[in-house]
């Protein structure tokens, strides 16, 4: 019997994205995708040792009472799993050297940032050097975009792309970095994966509202050098197929597969290729 690629989908405590991000991995080939509250892992019932692409999902994690993510990241890092004396974020770390893939997706994004498991450049994965913060136009942003892929980028998940259009739904998507210097580090290593764009033009979007958040040089997603660790804050998930699209009922010629799920083909082709 042929190895089984395994994703697993986080949920609890505000997520509320799971059920789109499963069945994009299934659409994007996986062939066993399990839905998993948090507490689950914590009780030791699941373990990420049993999995290939790790998902998490947007939402509102404790509902951001303390900034997107932040309870949850401190939930990761430092809650111990019952019975074992491990933390989560020991699973996560070995989940990482074993070359895995993870994938998170605005709230989860979020979580990967102050978590430290991006952006990765110093070979650490616990060390907090990017964040998201409040969007400039001081609301919550709910609107499509157009995004740019830099096709250098070492990402595993945006592989043969160019171009994307997905909503954002965010009130912390402003990425920001702790110095100059580690923004300058992430242009240079390619790092910087999706940009928002000019739907014209294509170029990096820098003003409102192509740019719906204010992040510079139009950031909307981030991966760490080796390309299997990957953030965003657009909704890949919510583009499966061509009835998600806004204008469907108005463009004739839309694909029947919405652009969200070649992100989730790619990973599970890189685990067929790389891990099985």
């Amino acid at each position: 019997m042929a190895k089984q690629v395994k994703a697993i989908v986080i949920t609890g405590y505000g997520t509320n994205c799971e059920m789109e991000m499963a069945h994009a991995c299934k659409l994007g080939g996986a062939d066993q995708v399990d839905i998993v509250h948090m507490s689950e892992l914590i009780y030791g019932e699941y373990h990420l040792n049993d999995y290939h692409l790790l998902n998490l999902p947007g939402g509102f994690l404790d509902g951001d009472d303390l900034g997107a993510g932040q309870a949850g990241a401190h939930r990761m890092k430092y809650e111990t799993v019952r019975g074992t004396g491990e933390r989560l974020q020991d699973q996560l770390l070995r989940f990482i050297k074993d070359g895995k893939l993870i994938l998170g997706v605005c709230n989860g994004f979020q979580l990967m940032a102050k978590m430290g498991l991006l952006p990765g450049v110093t070979g650490s994965y616990n060390n907090r050097m990017v964040s998201l913060t409040y969007n400039d136009s001081g609301r919550f942003e709910d609107r499509w975009i157009w995004l740019t892929v830099d096709q250098a980028s070492p990402c595993v998940f945006t592989t043969g792309m160019s171009r994307l259009y997905f909503p954002v739904r965010h009130g912390e998507g402003k990425f920001v970095t702790k110095d100059a210097a580690t923004l300058k580090q992430l242009q240079d290593e390619k790092l910087i994966t999706l940009r928002y764009a000019d739907p014209v033009t294509g170029a990096p979007a820098i003003n409102y509202p192509d740019n719906p958040n204010g992040s510079p040089d139009a950031i909307a997603g981030i991966c760490d050098p080796s390309g299997r660790l990957f953030g965003l804050m657009p909704h890949p998930e919510a583009f499966l197929h061509r009835t998600n699209h806004p204008r469907w009922t108005r463009e004739d010629d839309l694909p029947e597969e919405g652009q969200g799920v070649a992100l989730f083909r790619n990973g599970v082709e890189f685990i067929r290729n790389n891990l099985l």
